[in-house]
């Protein structure tokens, strides 16, 4: 049956709730992590409840020099004269946005390539070092936080309305590629699992607006393994309308699912402003709802495509990638499928199956930019 919102939750549902979430042990990412040569006061701000945005703010100012010198492929690679900016920008609804560009500098980029990122993320810790590679490679490389997420404002993971917050990555990209700089460069979008939705979505509300999109392991379905049992769905669907914000979905640890190499997979503790603990009602329901909704729309997807997931993922369904490759309308896409891989694939994996992955990445963006340029110039 299709998760609705109008399923009624009734006393025996809070009863049957209560008994559930005692019976199942849900494991989260929401202990402190203590960090060698971290002093007291900085931990301090590190173990802060970071559901507001300057305690994120603090925490990330304090600690990135920390985090890009971990012991990572992705911040091992150098690249000297890229052009990076940070800036906030207060949108149309009076948030402020925080989002990053990371340039060549030594030559206009072959493209620009706009970045989504997964749930509970940021840009500013794993993507740091994927926007880096993509740069050194010729790319002009952009990438925002969602209102809720990272270094933008709002409570911290709480998702209202997935439309609304898709309309707010559009808002901020589209102004991006009126600029004179960039206006005249094919632009990619490039998702990460919730990110992939996004991207998405971003697509079926402007079917032209894009000249491609990169898709790893993107959410069109959460894996079965990682949604609660349907009965436990719907109390909690109907607890979500009573209290929206409050983190009460039951989920494995996402750390553990999604990374498989185990040292990297301890990194992610360094990912500080991360958002680890449990999904909250209304997050998790907007999450359902838009997988639900791309499902029926696969068929509408009409972009050049690049799907790529493991074959090992629980997190999100790869066989549900097949699905979409098999269905999307686009004449031109192509799918990935890596053995034993699990969600991360560009941050979790075996050093020599990342670079494999952003080998393909990057031969594909070499293809559709230099496709659009020779098209252009005719």
């Amino acid at each position: 049956m299709p998760l609705t919102i109008s399923n009624l939750f009734t006393f025996h549902h809070f009863q049957e709730f209560k008994r559930l979430l005692l019976r199942r042990e849900v494991k989260t990412l929401a202990m402190a992590t203590r960090f060698p040569g971290v002093d007291n006061e900085l931990q301090k701000i590190l173990d802060a409840n970071m559901d507001h945005v300057d305690a994120r703010r603090l925490a990330r100012e304090s600690f990135k020099d920390i985090q890009l010198g971990i012991d990572h492929i992705l911040f091992k690679t150098r690249c000297d004269g890229l052009e990076m900016k940070e800036s906030y920008e207060v949108n149309s609804k009076g948030v402020e946005i925080f989002y990053k560009s990371w340039l060549p500098g030594t030559a206009k980029p072959k493209a620009a390539v706009f970045y989504c990122h997964g749930y509970g993320d940021t840009s500013t810790f794993f993507f740091e070092g994927i926007a880096r590679k993509l740069a050194c490679a010729g790319y002009g490389v952009f990438a925002m936080d969602y209102p809720g997420f990272g270094l933008s404002e709002g409570l911290h993971c709480y998702i209202p309305s997935f439309d609304s917050l898709v309309d707010d990555v559009i808002e901020l990209y589209s102004k991006i590629k009126e600029n004179p700089e960039f206006r005249s460069l094919p632009s990619f979008l490039f998702g990460q699992s919730l990110g992939g939705a996004v991207a998405l979505k971003m697509h079926l509300k402007q079917p032209k607006a894009w000249d491609g999109a990169v898709l790893v392991a993107p959410m069109c379905k959460i894996a079965d393994d990682m949604v609660p049992p349907k009965l436990l769905a719907q109390i909690l669907i109907g607890i979500a309308n009573i209290l929206p914000k409050q983190k009460l979905v039951p989920q494995k640890n996402l750390a553990v699912a999604a990374f498989r190499d185990l040292k990297k997979r301890e990194m992610t503790a360094y990912n500080v402003i991360a958002y680890k603990d449990k999904p909250r009602l209304w997050t998790a329901v907007e999450m359902l709802k838009t997988t639900q909704e791309i499902e029926q729309r696969l068929e509408k997807v009409s972009l050049p495509l690049l799907i790529l997931h493991g074959e090992a993922d629980i997190v999100t369904d790869p066989s549900v990638s097949k699905t979409f490759y098999e269905k999307a309308s686009s004449s031109d896409k192509k799918l990935k499928l890596y053995k034993d891989a699990y969600h991360s694939l560009l941050e979790g994996e075996p050093d020599e199956m990342i670079i494999q992955v952003f080998s393909d990445i990057i031969i594909w963006l070499d293809e559709h930019s230099l496709k659009h340029s020779s098209s252009s110039s005719n």
